[in-house]
């Protein structure tokens, strides 16, 4: 018989109400899951959107006090889809609760920060999901088995793109993610973190990184706290204040085993919607895959749509070809947690894998400033292998 898990949602923006609908989709797409969730209780510092959590997203009560959420004693785990800065406190003290928690990435604004998390969740004994999404695409699966049946034959090229222009207007809105003391790094941590992620999901280990970055729009308008993100554009703005982290950087990409690669990280290209890409060639064939179309996989130069026969097309869709989409990824990362939370057996990715990739996106935030190559391990190490 199915458990039933009583969720906190700690911060309802846009993953907030994306993360709500995930769990209600789980039994729908993953009818053997022995987690069944049941919508508790919702935070955020705006009133009307922890309503909104009770009006529209289902949870039985809303709060304007994240804490009170931790106090519930109906709560078993929360989501925590707050602004980076929060992370950090509210992870720990969600460990220190009790609470299972399914944290946005990249968890900590650092590596330090998101190895604390790790620590605390270490000591609680609470199981942790972190939303590194895109390795849940059917085709990114199949890649990664296609590379460890040794179906690509020795890997010797690895480059990969996750660029955007989400932000590429100097109308848009200087929300916290363009504040280093908020966010930390820029566009390294944003989608950098799921880049570095993806990297070793596929290839391995990351063990030293040259790079360099640029802020290419250095001023931005100001909007009150919590009323515009990262797409808000706005028009005819009467105040600007200064973006602190990066919009744009490159890496060359060191491998455990030797092999090198290239990635490329933009908040602000003009004409990319979603350009996340990656090629990986190797001595017996090549994967290429594109976001945008995330439901394709180029094997050795030809096209293979996604189908029932990939890794959990089937639960979303019955035939080649009709296409799954970003939330599917999350409602199978959903799954993950709720199954993990309900047998008590930790998965990846959980923040195990994230202490893993912000030790990565440290070691290219350094090497943007020392100019020279970084290890991707602070001397002494955090006791977390890849």
């Amino acid at each position: 018989m199915a458990r039933e898990i009583g969720i906190g949602l700690l911060g309802v923006g846009w993953m907030g109400d994306v993360h709500s609908t995930s769990y209600r989709r789980v039994p729908a797409h993953f009818p053997e899951c022995d987690g069944v969730a049941r919508l508790v209780i919702a935070s955020d510092r705006s009133e009307e959107r922890a309503r909104h959590a009770v009006d529209v997203l289902g949870y039985d009560e809303w709060t304007t006090d994240w804490r009170r959420v931790l106090d519930h004693p109906d709560v078993d785990a929360v989501s925590i889809t707050s602004p980076n800065f929060l992370h950090r406190e509210m992870a720990v003290a969600a460990a220190e609760s009790g609470k299972h928690f399914w944290g946005e990435k990249p968890l900590g604004r650092s590596a330090v920060e998101t190895v604390q998390i790790a620590e605390a969740a270490a000591r609680a004994g609470v199981i942790t999901t972190v939303g590194l999404n895109y390795r849940q695409a059917p085709a990114v699966r199949h890649a990664r088995r296609l590379i460890e049946q040794g179906d690509l034959g020795e890997i010797n090229h690895f480059r990969m793109q996750f660029v955007a222009g989400y932000s590429a207007s100097p109308n848009g809105a200087l929300s916290w993610r363009f504040s280093r003391q908020l966010a930390g790094a820029g566009i390294i941590a944003d989608l950098g973190s799921h880049a570095i992620d993806l990297a070793q999901f596929l290839v391995g280990p990351i063990v030293r990184v040259s790079a360099t970055s640029a802020i290419m729009i250095p001023r931005r308008p100001r909007v009150e706290m919590g009323t515009g993100t990262h797409f808000s554009v706005v028009e005819n703005a009467t105040e600007t204040g200064e973006v602190d982290n990066e919009d744009w950087a490159a890496a060359l990409l060191e491998f455990e085993g030797g092999l090198k690669g290239t990635l490329e990280l933009s908040r602000v290209m003009g004409g990319a919607d979603a350009r996340y890409a990656f090629e990986i060639n190797g001595t017996a064939g090549s994967v290429a895959s594109h976001f945008e179309r995330m439901n394709e996989l180029e094997v050795s130069a030809r096209l293979v749509r996604m189908g029932p026969q990939h890794p959990d097309f089937a639960r979303f869709q019955p035939g080649q070809g009709l296409p799954m989409s970003y939330d599917d990824l999350k409602v199978i990362e959903a799954s993950i947690f709720l199954q993990s939370v309900a047998d008590g057996r930790q998965r990846a990715p959980g923040v195990a894998e994230m202490v893993d990739t912000a030790m990565v996106t440290d070691a290219i935030s350094r090497s943007c400033v020392t100019g020279t190559w970084e290890t991707t391990r602070i001397e002494g190490g955090y006791g977390y292998a890849h």
